[in-house]
């Protein structure tokens, strides 16, 4: 009976290009298909671009982009005049011709008391929003929008924040999913009003204000008062106001430091804020005629001298270059745990099934030795040139600005179910169901015989397309780096990870003692080939499993009914006589029916409401909870230590360590004793704010294992988890 590996695996090739149609497809829908948001998380803030275009975009209609900050309890980040201390929030636009973005339309902030200090900003959840002009030379089916944003978040600490954000808003139709957030904004912002009979007068060590036409409302209330330049009073310093009718004045302390003189002074007043989060009370904003001299202002700072600027260039030349070492030794580390790393992926389940097609292609070649090593060398390059593929398509998509990483074509329910698809034929093959030979007409079946080098290549890329969801221990620092660093760079580590994974392979190949050692060709080589369908099926369970997770239990049922329809067109095709053309016949329509009819419900994505719950573990009170930002920063905050598992249903490493060390007793007990929160990421879908928390801790893939505790350094774990290890990290909680 005839292997089909290694000498039809061309001809399986064909089914192969099924499973990579829909990567193609998915990749073309990242760039062009559905809105794209980059959200930014830190343990201080969760930041996310945001747009309102409810009428569709088109000239005279209103389109709003906003950046959301989300703060961690007892954080905040400033308005446009920042107080005392801070920084405002920068936004930096990159629009398409046509398109122009005007001012942040600044709420209402809030008044934040230090001491004798003040600053002024937002904590709980702002929405910064800015209009987008669109002219009628914008062309295009959708608006693309890309941010740079820059703030600083503080408490009594302070830490500078910033990310790049991409969003894709399309022309027709209504984009209001965010209006809520808009609305409140909206309503937070202080409401132009003129200047009318109002004024602002310098004294020498105050200001002193009058405005007339305020809410009647506000009569007898404390208002808080917001100048929009800052330096020109002291924001902490105690102030006194009053009503007098309608008119309501204040005297302000001005700042020492004071520089500027203007001759309009704009400033936005609104009630006290309540206690809360957010922005501050809607206020009011008034353009004020300065009347009178202001005193005379502090001397301007004095410039810095020559020979101090040439220092401080000599610094930062000696900075780029001390950097640019770094990044070469930090190469050279991604380079040999890329290697390390490919080795390991060898031992990794998800790779087992390899191992008959090499075994057998050794034990048919043992006499070959020139054939065996043009065949190492083919499988080598089949491997190699398949991570560069892989490698290269994710650099593409994340410099489109897709939150992307490591076993990204997995997060897409078709590309699952077109590999189950390719591996139920070559189980069904290698368990003797049909024949390639039988299905084909002599002169391919001759050829394909004749051509085991190409057969060698393309068990390389097989190889390499099933071992796509695993990382092995060394990859994931390797691979977190490789997406940060120059694209030849980056690469060179994915080739590197190849020829790790093919180096076994290619040293037995041109080591002929390897092959001799195996037994001769027999009926051994049958029985291991009926054998190793059962892994293959095993995978097939995996991946029908995977797919569970992404689509739910009617995704996972409609693929199974595919799979036994498949499998029914390809024994028939293996009859002779008229029953084959009438039995293949009625599977192909049947295939194609159900395709059509059940087939939507194996690539529909079920909501994250579905997939997310709380897990139990085997001791009480010990439970994982799904991951959020705000989950992971609110636990924090309140003093806990957080173990985040960051994990993929289709990660088979993921799964290993869920089931061994994570499930251990002594384990629970332990995160039961430090009083530790549980929280699981699950990246099985493509999700932003995953990917983000991943590149945070410089990661590109799954499993990570992290521990955050307020005020200690993150703590990151092995890719492969042992119980010891777990314990050692959880000793110093």
């Amino acid at each position: 009976m005839p292997l089909l590996f290694p000498s039809s695996v061309r001809l399986a090739f064909g089914a192969a290009l099924l499973a990579l149609a829909p990567l193609t497809l998915s990749a073309q829908g990242l760039l062009s298909g559905t809105p794209a948001t980059t959200v930014v998380q830190s343990e201080q803030a969760r930041a996310e671009l945001l747009a309102h275009a409810p009428d569709g975009v088109s000239a005279g209609k209103p389109v709003w982009v906003g950046l959301q900050i989300t703060h961690a309890p007892e954080w905040h980040t400033y308005w446009k005049n920042s107080g005392d201390s801070g920084l405002p929030t920068e936004l930096r636009w990159t629009l398409p011709t046509g398109v122009v973005a005007g001012d942040i339309a600044w709420p209402t902030p809030r008044k934040f008391p230090i001491g004798n200090l003040a600053n002024y900003g937002y904590d709980g959840t702002v929405v910064l929003p800015v209009p987008l002009t669109v002219s009628p030379d914008f062309k295009g089916s959708h608006l693309d929008v890309q941010l740079d944003a820059s703030w600083l978040v503080c408490r009594k600490e302070c830490i500078p924040e910033e990310g790049r954000f991409a969003l894709r808003i399309p022309v027709q139709g209504s984009t209001a999913l965010n209006g809520a957030a808009f609305d409140a904004s909206f309503q937070a912002a202080p409401k132009d009003q003129t200047a009318q009979d109002s004024r602002a007068e310098p004294a020498p060590s105050v200001l002193k204000v009058a405005l007339n036409g305020l809410p009647g409302a506000w009569r007898g209330q404390k208002l808080e008062f917001f100048p929009e330049l800052p330096g020109v009073i002291e924001p902490g310093a105690a102030w006194t106001q009053g009503w007098s009718g309608e008119r309501w004045s204040a005297e302000v302390p001005l700042s020492p430091h004071r520089t500027d003189s203007p001759a309009r002074f704009a400033l936005v007043v609104a009630p006290a804020a309540p206690p809360g989060h957010g922005p501050g009370s809607a206020g009011v904003r008034i353009d004020l005629p300065v009347q009178g001299n202001w005193p005379t202002a502090a001397a301007p700072p004095a410039a810095v001298p020559a020979a101090l600027q040439a220092a401080l260039a000599e610094n930062a030349a000696s900075a780029v270059a001390n950097k640019t070492g770094a990044s070469a030794l930090t190469l050279g580390a991604a380079l040999a745990g890329a290697l390390l790393g490919g080795l390991i992926l060898n031992l990794m389940p998800c790779v087992f099934p390899v191992l008959a097609i090499k075994i057998t292609s050794f034990a048919k070649q043992a006499d070959d030795r020139r054939g065996l090593r043009i065949n190492g060398v083919a499988y080598t390059l089949g491997v190699v040139l398949s991570f560069l593929a892989l490698g290269g398509l994710l650099l593409a998509l994340r410099a489109g600005g897709e939150e992307l990483g490591w076993g990204f074509q997995l997060q897409s329910p078709a590309v699952v179910a077109a590999l189950a698809a390719l591996f139920t034929l070559i189980g069904l093959n290698l368990a003797g169901l049909f024949e390639f030979g039988r299905m084909l007409p002599s002169g391919v079946a001759n050829l394909q015989a004749k051509n085991r080098t190409t057969d060698a290549f393309l068990t390389g890329v097989l190889a390499t397309a099933i071992a796509s969801p695993c990382t092995a221990p060394f990859m994931g620092a390797s691979l977190g780096l490789a997406i940060a660093l120059p694209t030849e760079q980056a690469l060179a580590v994915f080739a590197m990870l190849g020829l790790g994974m093919a180096l076994p392979y290619l040293l037995a190949s041109w080591v002929p003692a390897v092959a001799r050692a195996l037994p001769k060709p027999g009926a051994w080589m049958d029985s291991l080939r009926r054998f190793m369908a059962f892994p293959m099926f095993a995978t097939v369970v995996w991946l029908v499993w995977v797919l569970g997770q992404q689509s739910g239990i009617d995704g996972a049922a409609a693929l199974l009914m595919l799979l036994v329809v498949l499998a029914l067109l390809v024994w028939s095709l293996g009859l002779s006589g008229k029953g084959r053309k009438a039995i293949a016949g009625l599977s192909l329509l049947g295939l194609v029916w159900l395709g059509w009819a059940i087939g939507p419900n194996v690539t529909r994505v079920q909501s994250a409401t579905a997939i997310g719950a709380s897990v139990a573990t085997s001791v009480d009170g010990v439970s994982w909870q799904p991951w959020s930002p705000q989950a992971q920063a609110d636990l924090v905050a309140q003093g806990r230590p957080v173990f985040v598992d960051f994990t993929a249903a289709w990660c088979v490493t993921c799964q290993y360590n869920k089931r061994s060390a994570l499930a251990d007793n002594a384990v629970l007990k332990n995160f039961a004793a430090k009083n530790v929160a549980l929280l699981r990421a699950d990246w099985t879908r493509r999700d932003p704010e995953v990917t983000a928390a991943l590149a945070q801790l410089g990661r590109n893939g799954v499993p990570v294992y992290a521990i955050y505790k307020n005020g200690q350094p993150i703590q990151l774990l092995s890719e492969l988890l042992s119980v010891q290890e777990v314990l050692e990290a959880l000793a110093p909680l």
